[in-house]
């Protein structure tokens, strides 16, 4: 969705970006993709950028947010780490994103056969990824406790840590971010938390916060 300037991009609600996002994803997967000049939107895009939404997604190789949701440059920040983990450079990328450039929606979207979660889920202990697998611990915790009948480190058990991983990012950020919690609050942003499935190209969106604009 191109939005070619300000006036454009303040008049985006939080659901007409997660509409554009939904309608992205089922053109990919029906191959129907915008056709769109790329050295055109360089041109467009280069005075400026009005992205509507930011999506936390995983580096894998697959999961690339503007191809998956059908988008164009300049349409959303794209945020790419190891199994979609928050830090606080990734918080303040996504407060960036929508206190500075005015983005609608939060994304975060984790993706089924994930590298990093079955390391996770495996404990693999290398360098540096030992420390970033050791943020999804939390979500291994809650499919212990809550799937007792599932082996973790089993397919059904990655994807199921994956799943819950998304939801408890979307509750690290609220509870991270004041900026964010109370932009949330307000009815400026609304963040999602959705699944890819690498074996069809499909989203699901598995939990969605809204809020009403404050009238205070």
């Amino acid at each position: 969705m191109r939005l070619h300037n300000i006036e454009d991009q303040r008049s985006v609600t939080p659901e007409l970006a997660l509409s554009f996002l939904k309608e992205g994803n089922e053109r990919f997967v029906s191959n129907l993709k915008s056709n769109r000049n790329l050295l055109e939107q360089v041109n467009e895009t280069k005075n400026g950028q009005f992205p509507f939404a930011a999506v936390l997604s995983c580096i894998d190789s697959r999961t690339s947010a503007e191809l998956i949701f059908d988008q164009g440059l300049g349409d959303i920040f794209s945020i790419r780490i190891a199994g979609n983990v928050i830090s606080d450079d990734v918080i303040g990328s996504m407060e960036f994103a929508c206190k500075l450039a005015g983005s609608k929606l939060i994304v975060i979207l984790g993706h089924s056969r994930c590298g990093a979660i079955t390391g996770a889920c495996k404990e693999t202990k290398l360098g540096h990824l030992t420390n970033l697998l050791e943020k999804v611990n939390p979500s291994i915790e809650y499919v212990k406790q809550n799937h007792t009948e599932t082996e973790i480190d089993s397919a059904e058990g990655i994807n199921l840590v994956a799943s819950r991983h998304v939801e408890h990012t979307i509750e690290e950020v609220l509870q991270k971010s004041p900026i964010l919690n109370e932009m949330y609050k307000n009815g400026e942003i609304g963040i999602i938390g959705a699944f890819y499935n690498v074996e069809t190209g499909q989203v699901d969106f598995l939990k969605t916060l809204f809020l009403e604009p404050s009238t205070v």
